[in-house]
């Protein structure tokens, strides 16, 4: 359930119309609604009662400073897979104990960094990884928490650039090599063995793939204790998808009761990681018809908001749904969805069924709270857009619209080029 509804014939975002926010931050914007946010995150969470368990929230999907404030006020943690995401975290407010440092290349900066900080632990990917971890440790005087990412070669099926848990993937170590890498960690003086961790992929719509990597590590994690390593912590990761168009995911409290059945009297603190199930039906990007253009093949429809203010349709052929804010009779059209920018992959949709549209209308694109700004860019020289929260009737500038002064902060041009 989200916050998203026609009240008369005017799209709102909680108690308030969108053309109103519009009318106030101009556009293109992003758009996040707090009831929803607090909704989906409390659902989750109260999915696990009864068991130990932490929510680190995967900030990666949508790292806006007030949304980790918002998540961490509600008991919440953080995965961070950088060191500006750790940055992030520890601004928003966010316990050092409840970050999960995650992520296949941190460089020893950001692991020193994360030491300092105190952080719960690092996920690690590689021997070499542990081997990098113990000797910045060692030069600070510290002792690392670790868990080691485990690779149990399942098929999450989902889209190939976002599955991470088969053995044709970068991420983790193979679950047949992962006890040398155990006794490799167990060896190395500033280590501590804390956990093991898995994350299979995003946007999961299916529970047995969780089922069987679950039951995979239960038989690691025994086998481990036998040999007298503590496993405290089982992080099992993210990735449970949303509906964009005709998905069927599971609901948190089904997806829940199956890890629960498997894990109730195992004698570990579960870590999740969920992030677009979280924040992905949560937020909005709102755009203006600029134009309509039309030759005898096709029927564009061309918008201010383009493929650098959200990938997804461009990058992996995403489906977003298409609204328009003023909803009235009108006949359908086929038509691209298309922005600025000067390539070919700047669609938000193709050959898509959707009201006529005329310029200077707004329309929503719906399900863009996770993995839409904080994959945003700069390209074509285009400032990134303004984020917008809302709670109840009251609008909150959580990101002002970047000005064409911050595309070239921090650039300089040297002196022998500035002489005739």
């Amino acid at each position: 359930m989200h916050y998203f509804e026609y009240k008369g014939n005017e799209l709102h975002c909680e108690g308030v119309p969108i053309k109103k926010i519009a009318e106030k931050v101009g556009t293109p914007f992003y758009l996040y609604s707090y009831k929803t946010l607090v909704r989906h995150f409390n659902v989750f969470n109260q999915a696990f009662e009864g068991i130990p368990h932490l929510v680190c929230y995967s900030m990666k999907a949508n790292s806006n400073l007030a949304l980790i404030r918002l998540f961490v006020n509600l008991g919440g943690g953080v995965d961070v897979v950088s060191g500006g995401e750790l940055y992030r975290a520890v601004q928003a407010g966010a316990d050092p104990q409840k970050i999960v440092f995650s992520g296949v290349g941190k460089k020893e900066d950001e692991i020193e960094y994360a030491l300092k900080a105190g952080i719960l632990m690092f996920n690690v990917e590689s021997s070499m990884e542990l081997q990098k971890i113990n000797e910045v440790a060692g030069r600070i005087n510290k002792k690392a928490p670790i868990s080691i990412r485990v690779n149990p070669d399942i098929d999450a099926k989902t889209h190939p650039y976002i599955t991470t848990g088969m053995k044709q993937n970068k991420f983790g170590i193979d679950i047949l090599r992962a006890p040398m890498a155990y006794r490799l960690a167990s060896e190395l003086p500033n280590l501590k063995i804390v956990g093991i961790d898995c994350h299979l992929g995003s946007q999961l719509v299916e529970v047995d793939p969780f089922v069987e990597a679950l039951r995979k590590l239960k038989q690691l994690i025994n086998d481990l204790r036998q040999q007298g390593m503590e496993v405290h912590y089982l992080d099992l990761g993210g990735g449970l998808g949303i509906t964009y168009s005709d998905e069927e995911p599971p609901h948190p409290y089904e997806y829940a009761s199956n890890i629960l059945e498997e894990i109730r009297s195992f004698d570990c603190t579960l870590i999740l990681e969920p992030g677009r199930v979280i924040v992905g039906n949560a937020g909005i990007l709102v755009s203006k018809v600029l134009y309509i253009k039309e030759n005898e093949e096709k029927r564009f429809v061309i918008v201010d908001a383009a493929m650098n203010d959200l990938v997804r349709p461009s990058y992996y052929g995403s489906f977003h749904q298409i609204l328009p804010v003023q909803e009235g009779g009108r006949e359908e059209i086929v038509a691209d969805v298309v922005g600025p920018v000067c390539e070919s992959a700047d669609f938000l949709a193709k050959g898509r069924k959707i009201p006529r549209l005329n310029p200077g209308e707004l329309i929503a694109i719906m399900s863009a709270g996770a993995y839409g700004f904080s994959m945003s860019t700069n390209y074509n020289s285009r400032p990134r857009v303004a984020e917008i929260l809302v709670r109840d009737e009251e609008i909150y500038v959580i990101r002002k619209r970047e000005e064409y002064e911050d595309l070239i902060r921090g650039e300089t041009i040297p002196d022998f080029l500035t002489h005739s």
